[in-house]
C-alpha cells in the first residue's frame, strides 16, 4: 500500500495542503499551473480583479472543455457504431452468399 504524499498547491494566491496518492502528484500540479495561468489570462484579458469572479470563469471554462470533450467522444461513438453496423451488415450478406 503507498503511503500518503502531503503537498501543498497554489491557487489565486492561497497555499492548499494536500494529503494525496504519489501518482496524483504529476496531475494536481499540471491543473494547478492550467488554473494559474488561465487565472492570469483572464485577468490579463477582462481586467477583472476579484479573484472569486477570475475562478468562477476558469470553472466554468474547465468545465464546458470537459462537456465539450464529452459531447465529441459520444458522436465519435456514434459514428463508430454505425460503421460497425455497416461492416457487420457487409460481412453478414457475404457469408449468406
Amino acid at each position: 500500500m503507498e503511503d500518503k504524499l502531503k503537498i501543498k498547491i497554489s491557487i489565486a494566491d492561497r497555499v492548499y495542503p494536500l494529503t494525496i496518492q504519489p501518482s496524483q502528484e504529476e496531475g494536481l500540479r499540471k491543473a494547478a499551473k492550467k488554473i494559474e495561468a488561465m487565472i492570469k489570462q483572464f485577468e490579463q484579458s477582462y481586467a477583472v480583479r476579484d479573484k472569486q469572479d477570475v475562478l468562477a470563469m476558469c470553472a466554468l471554462q474547465f468545465a464546458a472543455q470537459t462537456e465539450q470533450k464529452d459531447i465529441d467522444n459520444s458522436s465519435e461513438m456514434i459514428k463508430a457504431e454505425e460503421k460497425l453496423r455497416s461492416l457487420n451488415e457487409l460481412l453478414q450478406s457475404h457469408l449468406a452468399s
